[in-house]
């Protein structure tokens, strides 16, 4: 196959980077890994299958003041959103001897935003608005080799067997560890490459658990639905009732990723759930579903870098790509953004940036006449 650019990854950022050349009428093709798009933004419904009116297992909010591209976006897209609930009483549970506190809480500013049917109705909008035959699911890239003119990567389809893109530019709209993953041909400056390994993935850390319930019993008590806890196993708690009034809360959990593995899924709902019950009630160990999502054992989202901790990181100006691919090759996934990395507001910037980049070594110029 022969493209103009080839896009690696199909997140939000892949995805927006597929609309910006589209616009651009720059030929490409988005490689994606998964058997879905979307990477961490993920919207499930009770069985943790992907739902057009689900919980968010990853990303769940955004803030329109704060974010005026991702705003636009989701208006430019007809979406509806609609504010995160948090009328009511927020519980403190500060020790495992004391009774948990109960405090009035304050309105909270900026507002958080949710979008209905979960952020996973973001990324079918992008494509839905993208070419079909321009997106490869299912398809990783093992390996990039460097030409005289052109860049060839070659592909793991889904049947097992390979294939390849020859393309112009590419743009790697995944974080950093994992093009780290990816073989090079020259191989990447090994400066670069250490700082590839060494930015931290937004998410791949974390774990998310959710307890379904027929109704949200915590709003009738006078509770918001959350909660902070130091006692655990889930250190924040939020209400997750989605606009169509599927009642549910959710948690990160506060046991790192080493311990999660060791403990095990079954005692890990268990603790969920009881813990649960001592903030909210005995209500909340009668739940309809339990959804559980460990990103850190995601192999398309952490690598063994990502289970040592949980920090975030850090917006930086300076240049991701250096030597011989710097005439080929942008970073454009959300981890990269000099603004908001790790966001999904991060993506956006990350890859209008890497789009401008390829548009402007391939001569490409937003206002020129159609060919």
């Amino acid at each position: 196959m022969r493209t103009m650019v080839a896009i690696i990854g199909g997140g939000l950022a892949g995805l927006y980077a597929g609309r910006l050349l589209h616009a651009a009428e720059i030929d490409f093709k988005l490689v994606e890994a998964r058997d879905r798009l979307g990477g961490r933004i993920l919207s499930t419904g009770e069985t943790g299958a992907p739902s057009e009116d689900g919980f968010d297992l990853g990303p769940s909010w955004f803030w329109p003041a704060m974010q005026p591209e991702l705003s636009s976006l989701v208006r430019e897209l007809g979406l509806t959103t609609f504010p995160q609930h948090d009328h009511g009483d927020v519980i403190f549970e500060r020790m495992s001897r004391e009774t948990p506190w109960r405090y009035r809480a304050t309105h909270q500013e900026p507002q958080s935003m949710r979008l209905a049917g979960g952020t996973g109705t973001l990324v079918s909008a992008l494509a839905k608005r993208l070419p079909p035959e321009c997106i490869l699911t299912g398809t990783s890239v093992k390996h990039i080799a460097l030409g005289a003119t052109n860049v060839s990567l070659t592909l793991a389809k889904p049947d097992g067997s390979e294939d390849s893109i020859l393309a112009g530019q590419v743009i790697a709209a995944v974080p950093p560890r994992l093009l780290a993953n990816i073989s090079f041909s020259p191989a990447v400056d090994p400066a670069i490459a250490q700082r590839w390994r060494e930015t931290p993935t937004w998410m791949a850390p974390h774990a998310k658990f959710f307890a379904v319930y027929d109704c949200p019993f915590w709003r009738d008590a006078g509770l918001s639905g959350t909660a902070q806890s130091f006692v655990g196993p889930l250190g924040e708690i939020h209400d997750a009732t989605t606009a169509s009034g599927n009642a549910a809360l959710f948690g990160f959990l506060g046991v790192d990723a080493r311990a999660r593995a060791t403990l095990g899924e079954a005692a890990l709902r268990r603790a969920c759930l009881d813990q649960l019950a001592r903030l909210y009630g005995p209500r909340a160990l009668r739940p309809r579903a339990t959804i559980f999502k460990d990103w850190a054992a995601d192999p398309l989202t952490a690598t063994s870098d990502d289970r040592n901790g949980a920090t975030h990181p850090e917006p930086s100006s300076a240049s991701w790509v250096t030597g011989a691919w710097q005439e080929h090759l942008s970073l454009g996934g959300s981890e990269t953004s000099a603004s908001e990395p790790g966001y999904m507001a991060g993506a956006l910037s990350a890859a209008e940036r890497a789009v401008t980049e390829v548009r402007q070594r391939l001569r490409v110029h937003r206002d020129e006449p159609k060919q």
